[in-house]
């Protein structure tokens, strides 16, 4: 097949993923009647009756992070971004690895097909559910997703650990030979951030639940790779590259290295700065610029992390910190580790305040700076990636049991799944994972969030169970 060819079933293939989405979100609002259903539907069979002319046959089948059609790996773009997103994780959510169309499938087929795909997903075995509701659709075949052993799930957790404990090792490494005044190297730190995008890649969910666990008292360093992983993550939403993933990625491991010309007295005082003080700590953007521009072997993903260094706390309206002489829009490798830079410090528990804000909270904060301190278009995709509840927020739930949450829900954001550690008489329960998007036989939500709480309230240690 031709390179041409190629390309043309890959925009194929985008549109039936595009189509698909927008249809299993619409039913999830509405009922299968509704107008807006039946208009998705249509369009849905119309692309089908002409890819089953063209192709004989349609298999859509998710391989790890990407969907396959026809054999053909479908690329992520920024066009079709939420909606694969989205499909990719009812899939997971479905145990649900392919799906095969030999008919021309009509319009009742479908209607009945997305019904079951909805209602079986809040089953105990989604897959069995879905396969036997389906069974009576001519045409039509299903495959299960392979499944992970819990081993291999031990496994690629202590994988996942590895690599984030390994890139603060290496943070602090790089961060001490500068401040000693030694030559550095970034090869070591290069191989990091890239085996950090290969796991966002292949187990986003672990490596971003691994960002809500904190530790104040080497701040600078968790901070430094959180940045890294969040940058990477939201720039895989952005939809860009590998290259270019590595090279986000890089500016978020470095964005604070100018904080090593900071006096330890000031970067760990456990009250307010003074003006003088104040002045000393922002000079660290063009700080950590310099540091990075004197680094041997200098390359352009270290100039680019310069870049980022130097403008991380410059602002969206060309506001902030260093002033410049002739302000030129921001670097857009800046944006994005502006506003994962902004989570992670408010979020996080420091010297000078050890009380954290909450995840949601930080976001309704962030919000208020969307147009004036932060992209909003890129904050936009930042709350789609993160959701209203962030992995690791330990909520509330109208039923009075404890839960945190686990993965979030890219169609309805204030309905992730959640891990419920506690009972409703406060007892410790087996963690299990509940879907608060799941439905009672009244329409209404078997559970909802009541309010996000403190985890170190509770003692309860956030590692015990993303881990």
């Amino acid at each position: 097949m031709s390179d041409r060819e190629d390309i043309s079933i890959q925009k194929t293939a985008k549109e039936f993923i595009n189509r698909l989405s927008v249809l299993i979100r619409t039913a999830h609002i509405h009922n299968a009647n509704n107008v807006a259903v039946t208009s998705s539907i249509g369009r849905l069979e119309s692309l089908i009756i002409e890819l089953i002319d063209s192709e004989n046959s349609i298999t859509l089948e998710l391989r790890g992070e990407y969907f396959y059609f026809n054999d053909i790996r479908v690329p992520y773009s920024v066009d079709n971004l939420l909606n694969y997103d989205f499909l990719a994780r009812e899939f997971r959510k479905l145990e649900l690895g392919s799906i095969n169309i030999q008919n021309k499938t009509g319009t009742e087929e479908i209607r009945a097909f997305v019904q079951a795909f909805i209602s079986s997903s809040f089953s105990e075995s989604p897959f069995e559910a879905l396969q036997e509701k389906t069974s009576v659709i001519p045409g039509l075949g299903l495959e299960r997703l392979k499944k992970i052993t819990d081993n291999q799930t031990t496994d690629i957790k202590k994988t996942v650990r590895s690599t984030y404990y390994n890139a603060v090792s290496t943070t602090e490494g790089v961060m001490n030979k500068i401040r000693s005044g030694e030559q550095v190297s970034l090869k070591r730190a290069k191989r990091v951030v890239a085996t950090m995008v290969n796991t966002v890649l292949d187990q986003e969910n672990i490596l971003l639940g691994m960002t809500a666990i904190k530790d104040y008292d080497e701040y600078t360093y968790y901070h430094s790779v959180n940045v890294s992983i969040l940058a990477v993550a939201l720039g895989h939403r952005l939809g860009l590259n590998k290259k270019s993933l590595i090279e986000v990625g890089m500016g978020g491991f470095f964005h604070d290295i100018g904080k090593t010309a900071v006096p330890n007295e000031i970067l760990n005082k456990p009250s307010s700065l003074t003006t003088d003080e104040w002045k000393i700590m922002m000079r660290h953007p063009p700080c950590g610029a310099r540091s990075l521009m004197k680094i041997r072997s200098l390359d352009e993903l270290t100039i680019k992390a310069a870049i980022v260094a130097f403008e991380h706390h410059r602002n969206y309206d060309l506001s902030g910190y260093p002033e410049v002489r002739k302000p030129v829009s921001l670097d857009l490798f800046s944006r994005i580790v502006t506003i994962v830079d902004q989570y992670d410090a408010i979020t996080s528990a420091r010297v000078y305040s050890r009380v954290s804000i909450p995840p949601d909270k930080t976001l309704s904060i962030m919000m208020e700076r969307a147009g004036s301190q932060l992209d909003p278009l890129i904050f936009k995709f930042f709350t789609n990636m993160v959701g209203i509840y962030p992995i690791g927020t330990l909520v509330l739930l109208n039923t009075k049991e404890l839960g945190l949450v686990s993965e979030n829900n890219k169609l309805i954001l204030s309905r992730p799944r959640v891990f419920v550690i506690a009972d409703a008489n406060g007892n410790r329960a087996d963690s299990h994972v509940v879907d608060l998007a799941e439905k009672n036989g009244n329409n209404g939500y078997k559970r909802s969030i009541v309010k996000s709480m403190n985890p170190k309230e509770y003692n309860i240690n956030l590692a015990e169970f993303l881990l």
